[in-house]
Formats: C-alpha cells, sequence, structure tokens
C-alpha cells in the first residue's frame, strides 16, 4: 500500500508491504516545460558534481559557463529559470575588468529583464555572517555554501525557488 507523505516540496511514497521491507521511492515535484538550471562557476569540478545532482535528483536541465558574456546572452535569451552563481569567479571579466559573483548577480538584479530570475549564491566561505553579507551585497535569493554535503537539501533549495 502506498502512502504519501510530504517533505518539503518533494513527494515521497513508502511501499510497506511489511516492515521490514520498506522503500522510499523519489518523485521530483510537477515542472512543465523542464527546468533549466545555469551554472555560473570556474572549477570543473564542482560544475561536474552540480550537474549530476541536479540531473539526477531532480531531473534538471543544466547548462554551464563562468563566461560573463555567455550568461548574459542565455539568461536574456530567457531560456533559464534559475542561476547557481559562485562567488569567486576567479577567471571572469566583464568590459575588459575582473568580475566576481556578487557584481554579476548585482548587475542581473538591476536589469529589469533579469531581475526576477532567481539566483542562488554558491562558495567556500562559510563563516559566521557570511552568508548574510553576501546576501545583502549581491540581493541574491539565497546561499549555498561548499562543498555541497546534503544532496538532498541541496536539491530542495533549488527547487523551492524555481518557478512553477
Amino acid at each position: 500500500m502506498l502512502q504519501p507523505y510530504e517533505r518539503g516540496n518533494t513527494v515521497l511514497r513508502q511501499n510497506r508491504p511489511n516492515i521490514t521491507q520498506a522503500t522510499l521511492i523519489y518523485e521530483s515535484p510537477a515542472r512543465l516545460p523542464m527546468a533549466t538550471v545555469l551554472i555560473v562557476e570556474d572549477d570543473p569540478a564542482n560544475i561536474l558534481v552540480f550537474s549530476k545532482i541536479l540531473k539526477k535528483r531532480a531531473s534538471l536541465d543544466v547548462q554551464a559557463t563562468e563566461d560573463v558574456e555567455e550568461v548574459l546572452r542565455l539568461v536574456k535569451g530567457g531560456n533559464i529559470d534559475l542561476i547557481l552563481m559562485d562567488v569567486g569567479l576567479s577567471r571572469s571579466t566583464y568590459e575588459g575588468k575582473s568580475i566576481d559573483g556578487i557584481k554579476l548577480t548585482q548587475i542581473l538584479k538591476a536589469d529589469a529583464e533579469t531581475a526576477k530570475l532567481p539566483i542562488i549564491l554558491v562558495t567556500a566561505h562559510a563563516m559566521r555572517g557570511d552568508r548574510e553579507n553576501f546576501l545583502s551585497q549581491s540581493g541574491a535569493d539565497d546561499y549555498i555554501s561548499k562543498p555541497v554535503v546534503d544532496q538532498q537539501a541541496f536539491v530542495d533549495k533549488i527547487l523551492n525557488l524555481l518557478p512553477s
């Protein structure tokens, strides 16, 4: 007998033929059409990890780049539903100057065309006060620290910010 219950935006069904044999089935909330997450990250290992988690656990489409011009082109194209933004972006430039994820987020949030796009900052900076500081500086919608330890919490945070 299937018994549904809610956990965040995730519906889990527990198949309990008997108490010793329980199976959990993950069902991603319905999103029409498939949502696309843009990963703005300069570390290929992080891109790989985030992509695998989002594709496997949430069935999301994923694109990735650290090139600021490409980010702006993709976002203004209207095909991106959420951005995971690395705070560091050590090799990125815009208009001939070095730019980080905070500044790029400010640019996106200041543009009426992209202001409502959810942006989650991703950073290894996890000291007390960093979250609040980064969010207030950038205007981002949320913050995740690296490395991602709880994959389901990572996915749930992203799913909760995606447009319905």
